[in-house]
């Protein structure tokens, strides 16, 4: 009896989109001898052990095994811990996360709210006791201490488990320590509260009070019989959390960080390296101005190092700033029309690179991931992101093949992740250098199929896209069209790599021709290109019709019969496209879609919205559930499924709700699809299958294609 093989969409869900078992999260010894990495034992096993990879001989050996730790037992996450998660959008298991000292000896990590820490040299772990639930556990520099938070308060241990005590304890239930309150983990990029001083002998300790925020309630309607979860949520034009920085000693002794936290209230960025003072970046509300300070460790007074203004907004970005070892400062910033790396006060990139994150920053150069800049760009770059080494004499491409690679460094020792259109998952290369030394295994399935994809770009924006076709078409037939966007910002989709396409491509082999359109908004080309989007998210439904009548043009693209569906910001413009455009789109598949953008944060809604108080006309604009949102030529209404996981905290299924009482209310005929007990990700295998399975259903139902 043979055994039927899995479908795409269950091999897809039970393998997380193909990423388990590929290794991970890379952290390399400043002398080069070791690489310590996540990584899962197959392609379906979603509990990662700590692996570490022993440059020179090759060999790799297990640090930590969360089975054996656990001793089979089953994970225990607390509600905390869940969240981190979820902000992060983990959909692992095992060891998620872990920290070292400087001389990447010791690491430490939480496992089933316990604290553990491994020795790296030996490949031994153990269990420190410490109170739990334990979360964001980090070693000191000198590897002696283990700091981490539990129940809200920040907590140091000796390495062998000696000397437990709390640095700080939070004073009422809204209070925590050394953690990151929502919108910095959601939005900011900064999903840690702590971190150690370069000698070991103090902490910078963020202070969260979330009593201005407003309370909202998330409740599973399946399970009655549960209580709702009560959460701080900071939609647009409400109260943020209060934020405060402490310096800590190890004996809990604080001095307040003082700056004008009611100018500059997002703490967005910090920095603490032997190079120099700690460093912050502080941001005002309205995202158009931000200081960069220098903090005096012993008095907690601050001075500012850099101000940066943008009558748009100002972007933040992974890596930055930070001390370069001779103590110049190190930032990104949008100069001349560019997005350029500066040293000191000297741009070391032009036009020609649009910098997206710095690496590493050694003696001699600076490490950054880089994109072709919009006066370089052009077909052959579209969806390429490299690794370059940049100082003052001049820029070298690290990444030879076409992609999209990233990279951790240390001394003269690199690890670059590489993923590539012929070539399925990513491959790890250890680089000494600037030569391959070693490959680091993957586990990682094989998709067992790959993508016909054609990276061009369209209309008289030049959009970048992406043009699947059915693996088996070979005829000029023009076929149905299916738009595939994410189409906002920081949802690049149109990337030179293979696995990045495989749904769009399973959507194609059902018979649609699938285009991935990245208009304006998304990043990747110029600060004028993310930026045209300020207080009008329309204009990225623009782009989308406008790269759609371009292909047409040299593409077999049935125009009579064109669909869209996405999710988060893409369902929001699945559902615009439906509604504003249904000259244009006969179906749409809107999944977890902002429908209302004051419901959505203060973060990310105002840094492009603006305030709606300030600004109703951008909100109302932008909406789907305003009468000037559901405007549209009278006839006909187009087929729409409503997606939604009752049990989102960051695209509230509120939006969902408003909008179907809405269509309601105008006659609109559509569908909702309700996802019991599923958060903004859905990592619960038979949902992820099912939920492709019935999009297919709904848009061949919708565009009167013969069923499966």
């Amino acid at each position: 009896m043979t055994t039927e093989p899995h479908s795409f969409p269950r091999r897809h869900a039970r393998t997380q989109r193909f990423t388990l078992g590929a290794p991970r999260s890379f952290t390399v010894a400043p002398d080069g001898s070791r690489v310590v990495f996540l990584r899962s034992g197959s392609g379906t096993d979603r509990a990662n052990s700590l692996w570490v990879l022993d440059v020179e001989g090759g060999g790799e050996r297990v640090a930590a095994d969360p089975r054996a730790l656990l001793g089979g037992a089953t994970e225990d996450l607390s509600p905390e811990e869940r969240a981190r998660r979820e902000r992060s959008r983990e959909g692992g298991a095992g060891i998620v996360g872990y920290a070292t000292d400087s001389a990447v000896e010791l690491a430490s990590f939480a496992l089933s709210g316990r604290l553990f820490a491994a020795e790296l040299r030996a490949g031994t772990a153990r269990e420190l006791p410490a109170p739990g639930p334990v979360i964001d556990p980090r070693p000191s520099p000198d590897g002696r201490h283990v700091a981490y938070v539990a129940r809200g308060a920040l907590r140091v241990v000796g390495a062998e488990g000696e000397g437990d005590r709390a640095l700080a304890e939070p004073e009422s239930e809204n209070v925590s320590y050394g953690l990151a309150e929502f919108i910095a983990a959601e939005e900011m990029g900064r999903s840690r509260g702590f971190w150690w001083a370069p000698e070991s002998d103090r902490l910078l300790m963020a202070r969260v009070d979330d009593t201005p925020v407003q309370r909202w309630w998330i409740a599973d309607p399946a399970h009655p019989e549960r209580e709702p979860q009560r959460v701080p949520y900071p939609a647009a034009g409400t109260g943020n959390a209060e934020v405060r920085l402490f310096v800590v000693g190890l004996d809990g002794l604080r001095t307040e960080v003082a700056w004008d936290r009611a100018r500059f209230p997002y703490l967005a960025h910090v920095h603490w390296s032997a190079a120099g003072a700690p460093l912050l970046l502080v941001q005002a509300r309205d995202q158009r101005s931000q200081l960069i300070l220098a903090v005096d460790p012993d008095s907690g007074a601050t001075r500012m190092v850099h101000a940066d203004e943008d009558r748009t907004w100002l972007d933040l970005f992974p890596g930055v700033p930070c001390w370069s070892p001779s103590g110049q400062l190190v930032r990104i910033a949008d100069e001349g029309g560019a997005r350029v790396l500066a040293v000191g006060d000297r741009p070391l990139t032009g036009a020609q690179l649009h910098v997206r994150a710095v690496l590493d920053v050694s003696e001699h150069d600076v490490l950054i991931s880089a994109s072709a800049g919009a006066e370089a760009a052009g077909e052959a770059e579209t969806g390429q992101v490299h690794v370059y080494r940049v100082n003052e004499l001049g820029v070298e491409r690290v990444s030879q093949e076409p992609g999209v690679h990233a990279a951790v460094r240390a001394g003269e020792v690199t690890v670059l992740v590489s993923a590539t259109l012929n070539r399925p998952g990513s491959r790890a290369q250890v680089l000494r250098d600037g030569k391959p030394t070693r490959t680091v295994p993957s586990y990682a399935e094989d998709p067992g199929m790959s993508p016909r994809v054609t990276l061009t770009e369209g209309g008289a924006r030049r959009v970048p896209c992406a043009v699947l076709m059915p693996r088996d078409y070979d005829g000029d037939t023009p076929l149905p069209v299916l738009m595939d966007p994410y189409g906002g910002p920081h949802g690049q989709r149109v990337v030179a790599s293979h696995n990045a396409h495989l749904t769009s491509q399973w959507f194609a082999d059902q018979g649609f021709a699938v285009v991935v359109a990245d208009g304006r908004g998304t990043p990747g080309r110029s600060p004028a290109w993310e930026k045209a989007v300020h207080h009008d998210f329309t204009l990225s439904l623009d782009d989308q019709v406008d790269a759609l009548e371009d292909l047409a043009k040299r593409h077999p693209l049935d125009l009579s019969r064109v669909a869209i569906r996405g999710w988060s910001y893409g369902g929001w413009l699945a559902g615009l496209a439906v509604l504003r455009r249904p000259d244009v789109f006969h179906a749409g598949i809107a999944g977890a879609p902002v429908t209302d953008w004051a419901l959505y944060d203060t973060h990310y809604t105002e840094r492009y919205l603006g305030t709606p108080a300030e600004h109703p006309e951008s909100y109302a604009k932008s909406s789907l559930v305003t009468a000037q949102g559901l405007s549209s030529p009278a006839e006909p209404h187009r087929p729409l499924m409503i997606v939604h996981g009752l049990a989102d905290d960051n695209v509230v299924v509120a939006h969902a709700l408003r909008l179907s009482s809405a269509l309601l209310a105008a006659g609109r005929p559509h569908e909702v699809l309700p996802l019991s007990g599923v958060t903004h990700i859905t990592p619960q295998e038979q949902v992820a299958e099912n939920l492709l399975l019935l999009q297919v259903d709904f848009l061949k139902r919708s565009l009167g294609m013969p069923a499966t």
